[in-house]
């Protein structure tokens, strides 16, 4: 039967003798294996938004800045608009572009976790207009 009198006396013991011997043989050794290294969240596939047409004809752009949640499987869980752009259809289209993104979850332990992110989207016009555009003034 072991008593919390019994795990103390080879410690006390040890450290009378450290001076005689290595004084790395009184140290405690490890129950189990060293917990492992956490690891980064990493992207793998990206793509960005499709710029919705009408607006670049119009010469629209802005920046919508998104909070995913990415969760342990590497897909977006969860987002949502943080701060909006000057358009809601530009908003849309950074929240659908998100779903397709794929990372590789961080980890604790060896064990894969959720993680928050911040994703600034910046959709700039396109400095000359698309010839597509044309087209769409005549429906217009």
């Amino acid at each position: 039967m072991t008593t919390p009198g019994m795990i103390l006396r080879p410690i006390a013991t040890c450290l009378a003798v450290a001076s005689l011997a290595s004084a790395s043989a009184c140290t405690p050794q490890a129950t189990g294996p060293a917990p492992l290294a956490p690891t980064p969240l990493t992207a793998l596939r990206t793509p960005p938004p499709a710029y919705p047409e009408a607006l670049a004809c119009d010469g629209i752009g802005g920046k919508v800045v998104l909070m995913l949640t990415i969760g342990t499987n590497g897909r977006v869980k969860a987002s949502r608009v943080h701060r909006a752009s000057p358009s809601p259809v530009l908003d849309a289209a950074a929240q659908a572009a998100v779903k397709q993104w794929e990372f590789r979850a961080p980890t604790r332990n060896g064990q894969p976790v959720e993680t928050p992110l911040e994703v600034p989207m910046t959709f700039n016009a396109p400095v000359e207009r698309p010839q597509r555009c044309f087209v769409l003034d005549e429906q217009r």
